[in-house]
């Protein structure tokens, strides 16, 4: 999908759908709805709408006119953007991606949304390394509005023999006025970036596990550095991809612990991103679960829903989606990303429960239960990261069912070591519009793990089970700021959405990108 802005006066655009957003301005029950646009053309055009009270600026509300009077749109498309005094990036994001939805199925290839007229529904805090004035406004606006047109353009059915194309080829940004064009250009210009970033991972996560082994992952993270690589100047960019010898013999005992039970060989995937200028003082390390099928291993998950686990390596492939991003975009920032990428299988070479295993670090871990491996593999990728230099750690894993229970699928949780480190990720969170809610690291929880054989054990009961999962990992940063995202709950989408089909989301590449920037300059 091509992505472009127009500066043309609105009624006066050529396009197969014109999409304006609606909100209610009222503040009882009686709604109030207005157009965000002053384009006086189209508030004539949709005038007879807005009065007979069939447009209402209800969230995700949706009503076509065809052939609109004193347009050259061929339709337009009034979009509920719900209450004026919430609307913000986060819902104008959903907005752009319910009418590209809206239209898709109805064989409508382009469609042109217009940004609104003296946007002011920013974000309450900027990304902390620009200035507030150089992102907030209208850039926020438009890249709000191109990342939700190419999140929505995402359809998961990618093996139906009858599958529909219905993809938009193209969304234009229509902006009124006379606005700094730069900006606006930049800023659609990383919309693009992050959207197909986003469904990069998406579709990473949508493969099943045959056709998404840790081989197969690592050859698509490999041709994903090929290709970024050709289009960066001056910055490395590059992959290493190490397979069980390799892990066996950098002492990983928890991680081939997990892989020993598979006839799929293991990958740890290392991608480094070194860009020209960037400070000295940060190297930012992000590392994600890449377990491409999770059937619990001896202690073996229900059979009912396991074929969702082909979604256990959505950390990983959100680390790889970020990656993408970041070198495309240019940041001044040393990332190194890592996945460790296992299948956990039940044979008669998995690890069973009761078995002791020792961790890069030289911490024994005692196994109680087999399905909680995705911290296993963490442990030694998070301490390999340390190894290599990062000095500042991310981890995102569909890690506990636990989170799913405490926060459903609304939030993901986020852990944090150091409040410097979380105020960075709450700054980023708060531009990259994604939801995530901050959990307890008390010391009192690492009670729950300490083992009666080893120095830890890799379960700690029911009771605050994602709490005890980051308190596991927190044993293999040493002192090192550190941020996990357990995204369990957020890394599918159960049902269709208005902006976004069910599957795989992306979740946390937005915010991942937006963290890392926060460090330019550092």
């Amino acid at each position: 999908m091509n992505a472009n802005l127009s500066f043309d006066p609105i009624s006066q655009i050529e396009t197969e759908c014109l999409a304006i957003a609606v909100v209610d301005e009222s503040s009882g029950s009686d709604p109030k709805p207005r157009l965000l646009t002053a384009d006086t053309a189209v508030q004539q055009a949709a005038a007879e709408l807005l009065a007979s009270g069939e447009v209402t600026g209800r969230l995700f509300e949706t009503v076509m006119v065809h052939r609109p009077n004193g347009l050259k749109a061929r339709r337009l498309l009034l979009v509920g953007g719900g209450k004026h005094r919430n609307f913000s990036a986060y819902e104008l994001r959903k907005v752009a991606g319910a009418a590209a939805r809206f239209l898709k199925p109805k064989s409508i290839r382009r469609m042109t949304f217009a940004a609104p007229d003296a946007w002011d529904g920013t974000a309450d805090q900027a990304a902390q390394s620009t200035t507030v004035a150089e992102r907030r406004g209208l850039p926020e606006a438009v890249k709000a509005i191109v990342e939700g047109a190419y999140v929505a353009d995402f359809d998961p059915d990618f093996y139906r023999s009858d599958r529909k194309d219905q993809h938009l080829d193209e969304v234009t940004v229509a902006v009124a006025g006379n606005p700094d064009r730069a900006a606006l250009e930049r800023a659609l210009d990383e919309g693009r970036i992050i959207g197909e970033s986003q469904n990069f991972t998406r579709e990473l996560v949508n493969e099943p596990g045959n056709r998404m082994t840790p081989t197969i992952l690592a050859r698509r993270a490999g041709e994903m550095v090929q290709e970024t690589a050709g289009r960066l100047n001056g910055a490395r960019f590059g992959i290493e991809v190490l397979g069980g010898e390799k892990i066996r013999e950098l002492k990983m005992g928890a991680f081939w612990s997990v892989a020993q039970g598979s006839d799929e060989p293991p990958a740890l995937i290392v991608i480094r991103y070194e860009p020209e200028g960037a400070s000295p003082a940060a190297t930012v390390g992000l590392v994600g679960k890449g377990i491409t099928f999770d059937t619990g291993g001896i202690s073996i998950k229900p059979a009912d829903g396991m074929e969702k686990m082909k979604y256990d390596m959505a950390g990983g492939a959100a680390m790889l989606g970020a990656v993408r991003a970041i070198a495309q975009l240019g940041l001044k920032v040393r990332v190194i990303a890592l996945v460790c990428a296992s299948e956990n299988m039940p044979s008669g070479k998995a690890q069973k429960p009761g078995d002791v295993q020792i961790a890069m670090s030289g911490k024994s871990i005692e196994i109680i239960n087999t399905d909680a491996e995705g911290r296993l593999v963490l442990a030694d990728g998070l301490h390999y990261a340390r190894q290599l230099g990062a000095t500042h750690l991310v981890d995102a894993a569909t890690l506990t069912g636990a989170c799913v229970v405490a926060l459903g699928g609304v939030n993901a949780g986020v852990f944090a070591n150091n409040e410097e480190m979380f105020q960075r990720f709450a700054a980023a969170l708060a531009f990259a519009g994604e939801k995530m809610w901050r959990m307890p690291l008390d010391e009192e929880y690492k009670e729950q793990i300490r083992s009666g054989i080893a120095d830890i054990q890799n379960t700690g009961g029911r009771g605050a089970g994602a709490v005890t999962a980051a308190m596991f990992l927190k044993e293999f940063v040493d002192d090192a700021p550190w941020i996990h995202l357990d995204i369990a709950g957020t890394a599918w989408v159960d049902d269709n959405k208005a902006w976004i089909a069910k599957g795989p989301s992306g979740v946390a590449v937005r915010s991942l990108v937006e963290f890392v920037r926060g460090f330019e300059g550092s």
